[in-house]
């Protein structure tokens, strides 16, 4: 089996030289890439840039080597086609099906999977018609990352921002693994909490836990990839924030609360993957507090925090909308799952076995998916990304058809 194939458009931003960063990646990771860049984008980065970097000949005119027809065969022949930048003349181009130069042409002709990474400033994001444009291609079923916030060009700074290429790149990857052209989240809207709660006992001491964040980040992007609106409730993580994600971060148990109730009422499907401290400290020293010689210090002692899974499991926010926990257990595994299933009344609860070397911080992981209809689908150990697309499939199949 050959090199995916991968076609790189490159639209006429500011952001065009990250783009080489992206390009980087593909070839790295062994993809066949060839670059079609717009003759606006040459104005920064140029055409000799491009040849050298990808190893393949990049043109802008439909009219260089007719003989190959390559207005139609560089779209054909794809494995996916991924713009980056992509401006707002791009998008308008594309969705109106304008075919003025190589790229708008292979964009006609391509039946692989299509993304969209845009760079604008946030007027032009935000525009009406922009966002009819972004909305007619997902209803084609294209898939538009929604932009970063963060620096613009010159002093400016909102949503319009590219996402890091890293963070592109590893949406163009698990797209191409998936390998199907229609993104099945497409239209819907996910909350996803992730990392681990913080519970401060004094002005530098907290009550934590292990979590790193990997595995609510892992779904993030995943279900990115399939083409939902994702908004993250990050605590205390230290992860690049993924791209077309828009990130809420929070710090104690209180705060990512107020975060999920906050974002549910517009959720199709709010995942609780972030662990929860129990418990938090009664009462907070406003001074570090100090060891005494020959003194044993105080005892800590402990409220519980509220139970955000049960809360929400119990009073969803939305008809309809599908509610995933998950039971990091050490010992009794699967009873004690079971059991909390039950207990906080979710649709699907992914249990996993944690410890001190064991899941917390990994890039693996295996789980079993308990459903309430009482089905339970074991996921073998490997990456936490695989992970989460065996539970995104869980989504898709058992409840999204029922709201389609």
């Amino acid at each position: 089996m050959g090199k995916p194939k991968v076609v790189l458009g490159v639209s006429g931003g500011i952001a065009a030289y990250k783009a080489c960063e992206l390009l980087r990646r593909l070839t790295e990771s062994g993809h066949d890439v060839r670059v079609v860049p717009t003759a606006a984008s040459l104005n920064f980065v140029g055409e000799a840039t491009w040849a050298a970097l990808s190893g393949n000949p990049a043109s802008t005119e439909v009219w260089e080597t007719v003989h190959e027809v390559p207005h139609v065969r560089i779209g054909q022949g794809a494995d996916l086609v991924v713009v980056a930048p992509a401006t707002a003349d791009m998008l308008a181009k594309a969705a109106h099906g304008l075919a003025d130069d190589l790229l708008t042409n292979t964009l006609l002709t391509a039946r692989c999977p299509v993304v969209f990474a845009p760079a604008m400033h946030t007027e032009m994001w935000e525009h009406p018609a922009t966002q009819e444009n972004v909305a007619t291609l997902r209803r084609r079923g294209a898939l538009v990352i929604e932009p970063a916030v963060g620096r613009l060009t010159g002093k400016d700074t909102g949503k319009g921002r590219l996402p890091d290429p890293e963070e592109i790149f590893e949406v163009c990857r698990q797209v191409l693994r998936r390998g199907v052209a229609a993104p099945d989240l497409a239209g819907r809207h996910v909350v996803i909490s992730a990392g681990g709660t913080r519970e401060p006992l004094d002005p530098v001491r907290f009550l934590g836990n292990r979590s790193s964040g990997k595995q609510g980040y892992a779904l993030a992007r995943t279900a990115v990839a399939r083409g939902a609106r994702v908004t993250l409730i990050a605590a205390n993580t230290a992860l690049a924030d993924p791209a077309g994600v828009d990130v809420v971060r929070v710090g104690t148990a209180v705060q990512l609360r107020e975060a999920v109730l906050k974002a549910a009422p517009d959720a199709d499907v709010v995942v609780m993957a972030a662990a929860v401290a129990d418990f938090r400290p009664a009462e907070y020293a406003g001074g570090k507090i100090k060891k005494k010689d020959g003194e044993d210090p105080a005892p800590v002692a402990l409220v519980r925090n509220p139970d955000v899974l049960a809360e929400i499991s119990a009073d969803r926010a939305r008809e309809g909308q599908v509610v995933v926990g998950f039971a990091a257990e050490t010992d009794d595994v699967l009873d004690n799952g079971r059991a909390k299933l039950r207990r906080k009344g979710c649709d699907l609860l992914v249990v996993n076995e944690v410890g001190e070397a064991r899941t917390f911080g990994s890039e693996e992981n295996e789980a079993i998916i308990l459903s309430s209809d009482g089905s339970e689908i074991p996921v073998p150990y490997g990456p936490k990304e695989a992970l989460a697309e065996a539970i995104w499939d869980q989504v898709t199949q058992r409840y999204m058809s029922r709201r389609a």
